[in-house]
């Protein structure tokens, strides 16, 4: 019975061994193999790296599409793993590997450079362009300007002397003159008669429409009676004129009277109608700035 579970052990001991020797001898073979299997050459790493990160650079891959497809297949001829005898050949060719991504960068950067200048150009181009073009604009723009303004000019005198006609003014270095004769007021008085009054009208008028300019009312009479007497009447005359304007909008501070009696006659005080003549009011309208 002992002889038999011992014979039993000694087989069940060499089918175990057996199982386990083929295992062993395996894992043998696949570490001697991976010790053995090629790997790339020294520096091949590097040169990858270089040229992944100039294909991924969008402006210089688009620059240099030509010049990156031959650095890659540069790079991938220097990745082939070779043996130990054949070293030299693995340098020499990462070494080319490594030029080809340097001048794919080098034709890259140069290209990228002249478009950049070109963009540049074109820009001051269009830059200029647009400025002369804004220039000539702005020349058209002050002709017609000029234009508008001349015929602005025009027109605007021509209105000038249409009121200057209607108010019967004469033009004098003084300024525009119109005289108001004696029929404004009753004999010996310095109040202007009732009733509406044409010339006072159209004088009004065109004071108001050009506010800008001064006037001087100046009264004058006949010789008849002393010259202190005159002289007064010749004032309040030119007074109410000016009272009269005010009272119809005119800024007192533009009008100036003055009394001058009979001192400067326009005609012969020997005649009625010479001192018809001289019993005047005189508005002198200064000319504008």
């Amino acid at each position: 019975m002992k002889t038999l579970r011992s014979q039993k052990r000694s087989i069940l001991n060499r089918s175990v061994s057996g199982k386990r020797l083929p295992v062993i001898l395996l894992s043998a073979t696949l570490l001697t193999a991976c010790a053995m299997a090629p790997v790339s050459p020294p520096g091949s790493i590097d040169v990858r790296s270089k040229l992944t990160a100039l294909q991924s650079d969008p402006k210089m891959a688009d620059h240099a599409r030509v010049e990156l497809r031959e650095a890659e297949q540069a790079v991938q001829l220097a990745e082939r793993p070779l043996g130990e005898s054949e070293a030299a050949l693995a340098e020499h060719r990462v070494y080319m590997a490594d030029r080809m991504v340097e001048i794919a960068r080098a034709k890259a950067e140069t290209r990228l450079a002249e478009s950049d200048r070109e963009r540049l150009s074109e820009e001051r181009d269009a830059a200029r362009l647009a400025a002369r073009t804004r220039e000539a604009e702005q020349a058209r723009d002050e002709e017609r300007s000029a234009a508008s303004r001349a015929e602005m000019s025009a027109s605007e005198a021509r209105e000038l002397q249409r009121q200057i006609d209607e108010l019967e003014a004469e033009a004098t270095d003084r300024g525009l003159v119109l005289t108001l004769g004696d029929v404004l007021f009753a004999t010996g008085s310095a109040s202007i008669q009732g009733g509406s009054n044409q010339n006072l009208e159209k004088l009004v008028n065109f004071l108001n429409q050009y506010p800008e300019r001064q006037v001087l009312i100046e009264g004058h009479t006949d010789n008849v009676g002393s010259a202190e007497l005159n002289r007064n009447l010749s004032r309040q005359r030119a007074e109410s004129v000016r009272r009269y304007l005010e009272s119809r909008g005119v800024d007192g501070r533009r009008l100036s009277v003055t009394g001058y009696g009979f001192e400067r006659p326009v005609a012969s005080n020997d005649s009625a109608t010479g001192r018809q003549q001289n019993r005047r009011v005189e508005v002198i309208i200064q000319n504008g700035q």
